[in-house]
Parts: C-alpha cells; structure tokens; sequence
C-alpha cells in the first residue's frame, strides 16, 4: 500500500463533487468501478498506468507545470491536477516518478498561421463542397439502410463495396459523427434527427453544422494553436500525434486548411473562425463556388438534368422518385421501380407530376408523364397491411400476382403463406412492403382500416442512444463510506495490506504505562481485534491489541 495514498484520499474527501466528477472523467475512470471509499480510489489514482492517463492528457503547458513542479517548485493547475499535486502545489511522489522518466517537451511552433493565396483558397472551397456533397450521400445511403458495423467499430467491408469506398470514407464516417449526424446503434450507423434537417438544407448551412461541430469536438488547447504545432500540444501522449494528424486531415477535407503537402498550413478567410473561436461565417467560401439552382431539364428519355448544384431540398425529393449515381451528381433517371418507390413512400402521381412541373424548365415529356400515370394505376394492385399479432396480410385483386409472390425465390425470407384469399407472413408490414416493391411488385402499405400510408425506410438513433451513465452513484458510494474516524479506517488498511503481503512493518503500540514502544514484526494474521506477528527482534510470536497500535510503517531502507 502506497504511504501517500493518505494523503491523497483526504483531499478527494474535501473535493466538491463537481471536481471529483472532473477528475474521474479526466483519469477515464470507469462509473461502475469496484471502489468502495476515498482510500480505493487514492491507490488506483496513484498506480503508475493511471498517472500515466493522467499525464497523457495534459496540454503543453501543463506539462511544463508539472515538470517544474518536479524540481521542487509550486504549482497551480486546475481540478485536473487533484491526484497529482499534494496540498501544498508539490508533485506527489509516485506522480514524479512518472514524471521524470517521460520524454522532453518540444518548443511550440509558430503560433500564427499564414492566410491562404488566392489560388489555395479557391481549392479549398471546391474541397469543401466536394466533401459535403459525399457526405450527403453517405448520409441517403444510411437513411435507406442503417450501414452494419463490425464488431471494432468499423464500417463492414459490404458497406464499403456498396458505397464505392475511394479511401475517403472513413474520414467522412467521422466527420459524420463528429457532426452529431449518424449514431453507433447495436451494430448499426444510423441517421439521427439533426441528418435529416441537415439533408434539407443548404451548402452554406451545411457546411457551418460541420465546420461547428468539428471546431467544438477539438481537445484543449487545440483551436489556439496553428496547424503545424497540432501534433506537439499533448507532448506525453504517444497516441496523440496520429490523432493530430487525423484531425488535421479532417480540418483540410472541410476547408479549413490549405496545404501541408511540404509541412507548411495555411487558412483561408473562413477558416479564421477556428483560432478565433466565433460563429463560422460561409460567405466568403459560397463566393467561390457556383450557385445552387432550382430548375432542371427533362428529356424525353426519362432523364433529368440539372445545369448546375440542384438545391439541397429539391435533390432530395428527386432522389427520391428516380435513380441516381453519385458519379454523375447532376443526373437522374425515372423508372417504374424508382417511381413506385416514391408512391411507397407516401408520394402520389399527381403529386410526382406537380413537383415536375414546378422545377422543369422543359415541362414534362410526354413518356416521362405515361410512366408516372402508369405506374401510379398499378400501384395499390398489391395492399400490405399489418394484422393484429404484428405479422402481415397481403391481399390483391389479381390472383396471378399472388402466385407469384408465393413462388418467388427472392421473397422467400418474407415466409409469405397462402391464407384465404392472400398470404399472410409474420415480418412487419413496412419491411413487407419494400420488399415487394423492391421485388417489382406493385405494392402500397395501408393501415388495418385500408387507408394508405407511407412506408418510411429510414431507422433514426434515438437521443438517448448515449447515455452517459455519470459517476453520481460512484461518488455517493464514496462519500456513504467516509467515516468520521479516518485514522482508525487508514490503520485498518495498512494493518490488513502489510498481512495479506506477510511483510515487515514497524509498529508503534501505546503501553499501559502511557508510554510508547515501536516493535518490528512480520505481519501474519489479523482477526478479532487483534494483529499476530513474528517478533524480528525477539524471534517470537506476539499478538497485539488493534486499539493499542497508533502507527504502523514501514522499515527505512
């Protein structure tokens, strides 16, 4: 048992408990701990592993601090410091130890940043809108199906062969997250309610979620420093400098920096907003892309092109009823199978063709309004609907289509049955629903009364998809076991550490006399009120009463 874990456990007691939560987040300690009082948790604070988190996290400056602090002087730091410095400023023993033996602290690099040319800053607002255009699309690829996880965390490799990986998908995965836009569920990356405001939005709009999130998820220190000294802020963490990096490349991929291909960063005009630490402002940046329009071109063979970035909104909703390849971002093309999705989702055909005609700058071919009409008479040929123990009925006025889906191969998992006059299966009405149609059936989802809905694909994180259990239950257990008598519960400690070590202790005992009398022992046993031991002096066993000891340490060395 360390002999400065005394100490370190009264100034936990003393702590608020504000600063106690401070300090057991700082040390990543974890809320269900097996601790029982402020002595447990002096001695984990002090083990090596734990100082050494502790040290990691500090910034430059601390560090510095701390490593006067190791020569002997004082010094203040904040509530991080509590488990590391004595009452009186000073680095406590085992802290120092530590100290010493970690690596130098490196001089800071420039700290102002140089503004971006022209030419680089005109890169890095096509980055930008680059970067959010594929982070769009990451974000329509969730919203269809929730992309699976592997156990590590890591997008599968199913995803990333589905998405078109190009190597930037990790980062875009995230930034995502960082951006407070798609959430870890299970095994699954879903959309949150923030993605599906930001899908709808504009670039600028856009972009500023990003850039702010991004800006509030750096660790201290970070937003005052320039670039180039990013991977040198946190000098005793080994880690660090590749998350520095990531970080950096991060900040490049939103335009928030320019260069570091020969090591030098530089900023352009939007990006002063980082160091500053104020709202970020897209106006400069929206001044050297092209103007989003909302007019778009259909052509006679079911496609759709739009001259230039279609507004967020409106490409969304056109998404919606056409297929789309994210090669040609400006593209689109109707089909029967794209047009039933739109109807599946709650859309109409006269509602399709409406939309079509308030944002074409051709009108509406006439094969373009044959497909909708047609498409839109077949739909509801194939009514889903789900029945009361939660599995689903399938009906339709065609018999022949329900053979076929009886029959279908791709439709197996569904287990549709034959039942009367339709097929019933015990998988839900939406997830029945999109199959069919995914099948190219033409299916419509109503409720139990025939009344038609839309099926949504789309799965959102709940807000408390998170939830930050807190160290409040650690901390009351902590205080319940803070007696009043600390001296009487320290000695308990040493006394039951130096016998499950069976090591030598020095022991001062109270005689009846009044005087005091200090015996070397080798601890052996502790019960009923009473510590046996060898006797190193004498060579013969004792037995003590626990209430007669006032001291127990250890043999100088």
């Amino acid at each position: 048992m360390s002999t400065h874990a005394r100490p370190l456990a009264d100034q936990l007691a003393s702590a608020s408990d504000a600063q106690l939560e401070r300090v057991l987040r700082e040390r990543a300690v974890r809320p269900d701990v097996g601790w029982t009082d402020f002595f447990d948790a002096a001695e984990a604070l002090l083990e090596p592993a734990s100082i050494e988190r502790a040290l990691a996290r500090l910034t430059r400056a601390e560090a510095r601090a701390l490593r006067a602090a190791a020569s002997g002087d004082r010094v203040a730091l904040d509530d991080t410091a509590l488990g590391l410095l004595d009452g009186e400023g000073r680095l406590l023993p085992p802290v120092r130890a530590v100290v010493e033996s970690q690596p130098e602290i490196p001089d800071a690099a420039d700290a102002v940043p140089s503004p971006a040319s022209d030419a680089d800053s005109a890169q890095a607002a096509e980055r930008a809108f680059a970067t959010i255009g594929s982070l769009a699309e990451l974000l329509l690829a969730a919203r269809t199906a929730p992309l699976a996880l592997l156990a590590t965390g890591a997008l599968s490799a199913t995803e990333k062969r589905r998405l078109l990986d190009d190597g930037d998908l990790d980062e875009l995965r995230d930034l995502a997250e960082l951006a407070g836009l798609v959430r870890r569920v299970d095994r699954e990356l879903r959309l949150t309610a923030d993605a599906e405001r930001w899908l709808d939005a504009s670039f600028p709009e856009r972009w500023a979620h990003v850039a702010s999130r991004f800006a509030e998820s750096l660790p201290s220190g970070i937003r005052s420093s320039a670039a180039a000294d990013w991977p040198r802020l946190h000098p005793w963490d080994p880690h660090w400098p590749a998350r520095a990096a990531h970080l950096r490349s991060l900040a490049w991929r939103i335009g928030l920096l320019t260069g570091g291909s020969d090591g030098t960063w530089t900023v352009p005009a939007w990006g002063a907003a980082l160091r500053a630490d104020s709202p970020f402002d897209s106006s400069a940046l929206q001044a050297l892309l092209p103007t989003e329009v909302d007019r778009i071109f259909l052509q006679n063979d079911l496609s759709a092109i739009a001259p230039g970035p279609l507004q967020p909104s409106l490409d969304n909703r056109l998404r919606a009823m056409t297929d789309h390849d994210p090669a040609q971002a400006s593209s689109y093309r109707f089909t029967a199978e794209s047009v039933s999705r739109a109807l599946v989702e709650g859309d109409t055909g006269e509602g399709i063709l409406t939309f079509l005609r308030q944002i074409s700058l051709t009108g509406v071919p006439q094969p373009l309004e044959y497909l909708v009409r047609q498409t839109a008479t077949r739909h509801g040929l194939v009514r889903v609907r789900p029945d009361a123990e939660g599995g689903t009925v399938v009906t339709s006025a065609d018999p022949h289509l329900l053979e076929a889906m009886e029959i279908d191969r791709n439709l197996r998992p569904l287990g549709l049955i034959r039942e009367d006059d339709g097929l019933v299966s015990r998988v839900g009405a939406e997830a029945v629903a999109w199959a069919l149609t995914d099948a190219r059936y033409p299916a419509t989802l109503v409720d139990r009364d025939g009344r038609s809905v839309a099926a949504g694909r789309a799965r959102i994180a709940g807000a408390d998809a998170q939830n930050d259990p807190g160290y409040t239950a650690l901390i009351a257990r902590l205080r319940s076991h803070q007696g009043a008598d600390a001296d009487a519960a320290w000695l308990d400690r040493e006394l039951e550490a130096a016998v499950r070590a069976r090591s030598v202790v020095i022991v001062e005992v109270a005689m009846p006399d009044g005087s005091r009398r200090e015996l070397t022992l080798e601890a052996s046993g502790l019960g009923g009120g009473r510590l046996r031991g060898r006797d190193r002096a004498a060579d013969v066993e004792r037995t003590l009463p626990v209430r007669s000891i006032v001291s127990v340490r250890a043999p100088s060395s």
